[in-house]
């Protein structure tokens, strides 16, 4: 059974960022083969890890139900989107990528989260390690899309409401009592002097910080160049921030 690890927190806090330094470091460390599991609807994790994507699973679904991918002779729908999902896995070095995609219509997307969780259970034997980017806000939360979870990163960026919005992210994960082992509070875009604000609105939280990444002007030059964060250099302020997370969460 691979060790899940999974991101939420609300837009704009670093949650595909992290997602894709996990995965840098977990294949550097040669802790591969991983899993990456893009469930954000407004998917770029692949830009991330500089993976080229030709379907989501959104976009096979939609093809299918609409009738514009005939179904072979002696196959059923569910048996076919099966199989195209397994065809939809982008593959990188030591990296497979899955892209949900967004909804295509009314009560399409509950059907895709459904997908996402019951393919990661069905090939999770054949990964290390499954990292989960997931979309803002606390939807897929209640969807149980983020279950069965080894260690759950909650991102905030270095701001009141950020923070605030991370302990609601715990809350509803305790209200659901998902089946998250482990969770720990990043806080991202950190300039010197933030954390020392933030510190008492944490400790409302009940999160456990467990490591903060620099605002780094890197990472803005590589984002406006659509540069994968994955070829960051060793030396830089958020890889190394990012190692020592992993190395403090125990998976490095």
């Amino acid at each position: 059974m691979a060790f899940t690890i999974a991101i939420a927190g609300k837009g704009g806090t670093g949650k595909t960022t992290l997602a894709a330094l996990l995965i840098r470091q977990l294949i550097q460390a040669g802790k591969g083969p991983v899993l990456a599991v893009d469930a954000d609807a407004n998917a770029n994790l692949n830009e991330a890890l500089g993976i080229d994507v030709e379907d989501t699973i959104a976009d096979i679904m939609a093809r299918i139900n609409n009738n514009l991918e005939p179904l072979p002779a002696g196959m059923t729908k569910d048996q076919y989107l099966a199989f195209r999902i397994h065809q939809s896995l982008a593959e990188g070095d030591d990296v497979d990528l899955l892209v949900m995609g967004g909804p295509e219509g009314p009560g399409c997307y509950c059907f895709v989260n459904n997908l996402v969780r019951g393919f990661m259970q069905e090939l999770s034997d054949n990964y290390a390690y499954v990292v989960m980017d997931n979309e803002a806000g606390l939807e897929h939360l209640s969807r149980r899309t983020t279950e069965n979870v080894d260690i759950l990163f909650v991102t905030s960026d270095a701001s009141v409401r950020g923070i605030r919005s991370a302990g609601r992210v715990k809350e509803l994960v305790e209200n659901l009592a998902l089946q998250i082992k482990k969770m720990y509070l990043v806080v991202s875009k950190v300039n010197n002097g933030t954390m020392e604000t933030l510190e008492s609105e944490i400790k409302k939280t009940g999160l456990e910080l467990i490591g903060t990444i620099p605002q780094d002007e890197q990472v803005f030059q590589y984002d406006l160049q659509g540069k994968p964060l994955a070829e960051l250099p060793d030396d830089s302020p958020v890889v190394t921030a990012v190692t020592k997370i992993m190395q403090k969460a125990a998976i490095l």
